[in-house]
């Protein structure tokens, strides 16, 4: 079991997107009251007292859209101030990246992973629930703007969807050719949207790297990297390609995270709703940080037989949360 020090903190439950694979078509969801949100101050109170001194030290933002979260810079900067942070990340949808990706940069953040489902701008549309002007266009000039702001590495998150852009994956993949972008194939889990997955299906990294491999080849072997990708490249190619396999192969062996929704509740595992943790309650009922570390050290004990390997110890099947909810 790898040591657990990297959080995934959701910093609002909204988004300006209805990703098919993240929200279910048409259903109305109950978002978090501000009250009911962490403040700034708790969120920063948990990450210095509780999550630090208990060895966390690499900290993702995540939403929801986590741009839409007022002072959003100014808690990459005080997160990145901590002398004990070694990593601060974040993942975005880039619609509203391009007017912010300097001041986050400026602010300490170095690594970001965008949201690009698909380079048809039809297509893209139909997966983020469009109703009206087409936001490709914003999306990808976020990432260009991402790219000369100099954030490294650069990763475009791709969820495949069967029948909707699975016949991208060359195109997409071809992206690494010419730039230090780093193409991340995520495999179709049935969170957030269980009808269309039941649908739908999956399509898994290994036929994904079997058309790559057929059109340009693959290195040989697999590089790990921090998180749960396998990664490849293809030959003379400056990116790289990564596969996230949460479907086809378990990795709970590697996993390395936990995450904290934005109302304050602690999971050890994003497939298993098991044994969260209600942090920012205990926190405004006046519980100590001291006893807050010590409940999320207990966790950190049981998280193996919590991860998904284990889930029929605990899950329902039922998710009562959807992606945009958790934070993915």
């Amino acid at each position: 079991m790898n040591q657990v020090d990297y959080l995934r903190i959701s910093l609002i439950d909204r988004c300006n997107f209805r990703c098919q694979y993240c929200m279910p078509e048409g259903a109305e969801l109950n978002y978090i009251l501000q009250q009911h949100l962490l403040t700034d101050e708790e969120l920063l109170t948990l990450i210095e007292e509780v999550f630090v001194p208990v060895g966390f030290t690499r900290f993702r933002l995540t939403g929801g859209e986590p741009l839409l979260r007022q002072n959003v810079v100014e808690l990459v900067r005080a997160i990145a101030s901590f002398p004990e942070t070694q990593d601060i990340s974040m993942t975005t949808n880039g619609f509203l990246l391009a007017g912010m990706a300097q001041d986050l940069y400026d602010a300490g953040l170095r690594r970001i992973n965008i949201s690009l489902d698909s380079l048809n701008p039809d297509t893209f549309d139909k997966i983020v629930g469009n109703r009206g002007r087409s936001r490709w266009q914003e999306v990808w000039e976020g990432i260009q703007a991402a790219y000369r702001v100099g954030f490294d590495p650069l990763k475009l998150n791709v969820v495949i969807i069967p029948d909707v852009n699975d016949r991208e994956v060359l195109d997409l993949a071809a992206l690494t050719f010419d730039r230090e972008w780093h193409v991340r194939f995520i495999e179709f889990m049935p969170i957030g949207n269980g009808e269309l997955f039941g649908n739908r299906g999956w399509v898994s990294s290994e036929e994904l790297r079997q058309r790559i491999r057929a059109r340009w080849g693959l290195t040989e072997g697999q590089v790990r990297g921090n998180g749960p990708a396998d990664v490849f490249q293809i030959p003379g190619a400056k990116g790289t390609l990564g596969f996230i396999s949460q479907m086809s192969e378990c990795f709970c062996d590697r996993c390395n995270r936990m995450r904290l929704s934005a109302d304050g509740w602690l999971r050890p595992c994003l497939l298993n709703e098991s044994g969260q943790i209600d942090l920012k309650s205990a926190l405004r009922a006046g519980v100590s940080t001291d006893e807050l570390r010590d409940r999320v050290f207990q966790l950190l004990a049981i998280k193996p037989e919590i991860n998904f390997k284990q889930r029929y110890s605990g899950t329902t099947g039922a998710y009562s949360r959807t992606m945009s909810q958790i934070g993915g």
